[in-house]
């Protein structure tokens, strides 16, 4: 069974520039060197919503266990934190189009 990863967080004030050139540069291919594959990323620009919704997908429930119980996994979600606030994460079953 595929399972989907939603995490979602707001950007920090003044974090910004930083931000970007983290999640760009670091973040998401570190993300995929440990099993999780990008797959979607939404940017809110109008509600009181999350400002940054991204999900990210394996294969199997174990996959994801796996991924999210390693070293790289704890160092990259700490270190997201100094660029953003309000972070939240789930996993969820996966199915074709947007979960929230």
């Amino acid at each position: 069974m595929a399972v989907k990863l939603l995490m979602s967080w707001n950007i920090l004030t003044g974090r910004e520039q930083e931000y970007f050139e983290f999640v760009v540069r670091e973040f998401i291919p570190e993300m995929q060197q440990i099993g999780l594959k990008a797959t979607d990323a939404w940017v809110t620009v109008f509600g009181d919503q999350p400002q940054i919704l991204v999900t990210m997908k394996t294969d199997t429930l174990e996959a994801m266990r796996q991924a999210m119980h390693s070293q790289e996994w704890d160092q990259l979600t700490l270190r997201l934190l100094d660029y953003v606030e309000d972070f939240e994460v789930k996993t969820v079953a996966a199915r074709p189009g947007f979960q929230m």
